[in-house]
């Protein structure tokens, strides 16, 4: 049978680069984006969903006949804090709809992200285990865990195929930063290519795990395409690709950029990352589906230095052009 994908939130940062990845493995007419609005430039097909409506969904699946489905939006943990009540309505409408129509259209695979938000201050901080007690303190991470749990309950009942990962911060220069806690860490290479001072929302010792946007997506792609049989996690795995703290991270930067400057005004958002772990260990990725990730900080750097400076050297300041 013919594999026919649809990802929602096709705009986000995570979105934006896994369609590109879906479109090389499984061709241009075979990967459906869509968001609630259209992207500009976008090569390929694009439906304009909101995911709270069920009908638009099946909808899509049908005149498409999707196979498969990414399920990605969702509020985000730094913005999710601003408005909570809205943030758990939406996080888990959306999802009850996309695993509501898979189950109904019976759908071959569901990706469903998870994230670090879900651990808590009962979790051990240093090399977090897969199995550690959740008890997340962000509406965010309290709709991923809860998320975690009805993606397994799916599967128990239904039989629905359904994937997930937990992500660490992802670091990419496709696109801006979108909202989360960990965003700075995508932020700071942008001031610094600019040659601006950076202000972090962070204090400079908050060491949190991060993973470069190419791993994150081949982490997905890896995942999908495992055995069912291989799967013995229902509800997500660990990935993990490299911790570090923002004094870390100004300080390889510095080393392209000596002049760097950055300054530390923890907000809000620091008390949301000290309850986050430190270091994650991903023993069930590697052991299910021979999960490594390939990039650490230094490598990272040069990477996003080197492309951000195109990015910029033509022009392209905005979001819709920094988007892939």
């Amino acid at each position: 049978m013919k594999t026919v994908v649809l990802v929602i939130g096709a705009n986000g940062q995570l979105g934006s680069v896994l369609t590109e990845s879906l479109k090389q493995k499984f061709g241009e007419n075979n990967v459906i984006a869509s968001d609630l609005k259209h992207r500009e430039g976008y090569k390929g097909i694009f439906e304009i969903i909101d995911a709270t409506d069920i009908n638009g969904i099946h909808e899509v699946v049908d005149t498409y006949h999707v196979t498969q489905i990414y399920h990605l939006a969702a509020i985000l943990s730094a913005r999710g804090e601003e408005m909570p009540l809205q943030t758990w309505d939406i996080n888990m409408k959306t999802l009850f709809n996309v695993l509501e129509v898979s189950r109904q259209k019976n759908i071959d695979k569901v990706f469903f992200p998870s994230s670090i938000a879900v651990f808590g201050e009962g979790a051990i901080l240093d090399h977090t285990p897969n199995d550690a007690y959740l008890d997340p303190a962000t509406v965010y991470g309290i709709s991923k865990a809860a998320g975690e749990n009805w993606a397994q309950y799916y599967f128990l009942r239904y039989g629905l195929d359904v994937r997930s990962i937990r992500y660490p911060g992802v670091i990419g220069y496709q696109s801006l930063p979108g909202g989360g806690t960990t965003d700075y860490a995508v932020d700071i290479y942008h001031k610094a290519v600019r040659q601006e001072d950076f202000s972090c929302f962070l204090d400079k010792n908050t060491t949190l795990p991060m993973i470069f946007m190419d791993d994150a997506i081949r982490a997905t792609l890896e995942l999908m395409d495992a055995p069912k049989e291989n799967i013995t996690l229902r509800t997500s795995y660990n990935i993990a690709g490299v911790s570090f703290s923002p004094a870390e991270i100004a300080a390889e930067i510095r080393k392209l950029y000596p002049d760097f400057k950055i300054a530390y005004h923890p907000d809000f958002r620091q008390e949301i990352a000290s309850r986050w772990p430190k270091s994650i260990d991903d023993t069930m990725a590697t052991k299910d589906w021979g999960w490594k990730p390939e990039f650490d900080l230094e490598s990272m750097t040069t990477i996003m230095i080197q492309k951000l400076k195109e990015k910029y050297k033509t022009g392209s300041r905005n979001l819709e052009s920094l988007v892939l």
